[in-house]
């Protein structure tokens, strides 16, 4: 299935509605709005791709950058090929969705996602964070450094108040994740949690919601979930 064709196919899936709510969270012009899940069908087909992936995510197009994602062969792809699509990357469901998830499968995850945190840019903190989130969900406690994580969450209690909005959605998300899905850190994430309270986020000019880790942290608890890990990254 060449591009051409995998192109008019995610055309023929576009829905209306689902295109204005993608440009509700940030999306614009060029895209189809087509479901994920509607894109499924296509993957099975053509599996991973690394060269029409790159054709895809190249047109700029949402629909087609996302099914990138999908189809790409994370081994493949180098820093470079990283950095080249979050700095393509112009809303979070693209950086946070699908660039994240992708470097989540290889090897050098946190060495890149280390150095977005540190580049002071909104979407490429966010991806960073998101990363370790994708990161601490799938693969075994025994793959990280406890200090490590430890000294990042003493960072986001440090600076989340003060972080860009698509940062602190990817931070208050990272708390969550090392005291959900990381044991060894549980009780000190549940405490920084705790520490941290409410974050405010703009969801529009004139709205703001409160995100809290500490109470979903709990509602975790309460479910039996702590400890959790997902078997693929990637749907």
């Amino acid at each position: 299935m060449n591009f051409e064709i995998v192109m008019q196919e995610l055309e023929g899936l576009s829905k209306e509605r689902t295109k204005k709510i993608y440009v509700s969270n940030g999306a614009h012009e060029p895209l189809f709005g087509v479901a994920t899940g509607q894109m499924k069908p296509i993957a099975k087909k053509i599996k991973k791709n690394q060269p029409l992936a790159e054709q895809l995510y190249s047109t700029g197009n949402y629909d087609a950058m996302y099914f990138a994602g999908v189809i790409a062969d994370p081994k493949a792809m180098t820093e470079s090929d990283f950095n080249r699509w979050i700095d393509s990357a112009y809303f979070y469901m693209l950086s946070d969705f699908v660039v994240a998830i992708t470097l989540a499968e290889t090897d050098i995850a946190q060495e890149v996602a280390d150095k977005w945190i540190a580049s002071g840019e909104e979407l490429k903190m966010s991806a960073g964070w998101s990363c370790y989130c994708w990161l601490l969900g799938s693969r075994p406690d025994g793959e990280f450094s406890e200090s490590k994580l430890a000294n990042m969450l003493e960072i986001v209690q440090n600076t989340i108040h003060d972080s860009p909005e698509r940062t602190k959605y990817a931070m208050n998300n990272y708390l969550y994740t090392v005291g959900v899905s990381y044991l060894p850190l549980h009780d000190k994430a549940d405490e920084t949690a705790k520490a941290v309270g409410p974050v405010e986020v703009q969801q529009d000019k004139t709205k703001s919601k409160f995100l809290l880790a500490s109470e979903n942290i709990q509602k975790a608890v309460d479910k039996g979930k702590i400890g959790f890990k997902r078997k693929h990254v990637r749907c």
